[in-house]
């Protein structure tokens, strides 16, 4: 059974279809990254799976309960960092860990996690920076252990140290069995660590594709110069896109494995041989574009 299933889940608002029937599922001891630009949905969409909004179609359910019927019970085994942390002004770190340890009795990695992250909890809400904030917003997500995360923006305003301390963390997490749902604009975060990615527009899913599939549609542009007389049409193999003659050089574009190319380039004396790639943005943008 999958630990978050979603099912044609539709918020509207007026004539504003947020998010448009949108199919989701996910299993224990992934991570899903949830891909889109500002106003796709995503926010939206996992609103409805903490109940802070009311869908208006559509079932979510998460570790097999109703996320809206049993929200009240579903809190204990969620973590969740909202988009945007805000909390109280005048309380310290350390008063928001206090109150949240009050409910349950599980043990608490709040203070470990504040010393791994370098912050300072005696310090009030209103006094820390926006990147110290979202570390607060983080180690109140993860404090407890949960069963699931559920992150929108987890390294936002973190500088990349930070953002690679929070992966860390949540590939540890995903060691130990949580299951982790995030929101994300950092598509290299996405690429490093979730195991599949959905891409939301105008409220629809374009796609649900594992991480090695999206990369196994990268472009790869091949530039080869060759110290002896060749035949363009001897490189025509599978999935080149297109050749580039330029005297004796040759650019190739081609999708997917390369292997074959270079084994036929390697059969020839070359003078130089570059190979560069599509970053998995380029792929998102590329895919975008064309839907």
């Amino acid at each position: 059974m999958p630990v978050i299933e979603i099912k044609n889940l539709k918020k509207h608002f007026g004539k504003v279809k947020a998010v448009d029937g949108i199919d989701i599922s996910v299993e224990k001891g992934e991570i899903f990254g949830f891909l889109g630009p500002n106003g796709a949905g995503k926010t939206t969409a996992i609103r409805c799976m903490m109940d802070f909004l009311r869908p208006t179609a559509g079932e979510i359910k998460i570790l097999g309960r109703d996320a809206c019927l049993d929200a009240a019970e579903l809190k204990t085994d969620i973590g969740y960092l909202p988009g945007s942390v805000c909390l109280y002004n005048s309380w310290t770190g350390l008063e928001h860990v206090n109150f949240s340890e009050s409910f349950g009795a599980q043990k608490s990695a709040a203070r470990e996690l504040a010393k791994q992250l370098d912050l300072d909890l005696k310090i009030k809400f209103h006094h820390l920076s926006s990147g110290n904030k979202q570390k607060l917003g983080v180690i109140l997500a993860l404090m407890k252990k949960p069963k699931v995360l559920i992150m929108d923006e987890p390294t936002l305003a973190l500088d990349p140290l930070l953002q690679n301390s929070v992966h860390h963390f949540l590939l540890d997490s995903r060691k130990a069995g949580t299951t982790i749902f995030i929101s994300s604009h950092n598509l290299s975060e996405v690429e490093s660590i979730c195991d599949r990615v959905g891409i939301i527009r105008a409220g629809k899913m374009l796609t649900v594709e594992n991480i090695k599939s999206l990369k196994e549609k990268r472009m790869h542009t091949v530039s080869a110069t060759f110290s002896e007389e060749f035949k363009t049409a001897d490189f025509k193999v599978a999935g080149v896109q297109n050749i580039e003659r330029i005297d004796s050089r040759l650019i190739i574009s081609i999708r997917g494995e390369i292997n074959p190319l270079l084994q036929k380039l390697t059969k020839h004396r070359l003078k130089d041989l570059e190979v560069s790639h599509a970053t998995l943005e380029e792929i998102f943008l590329e895919f975008y574009e064309k839907k």
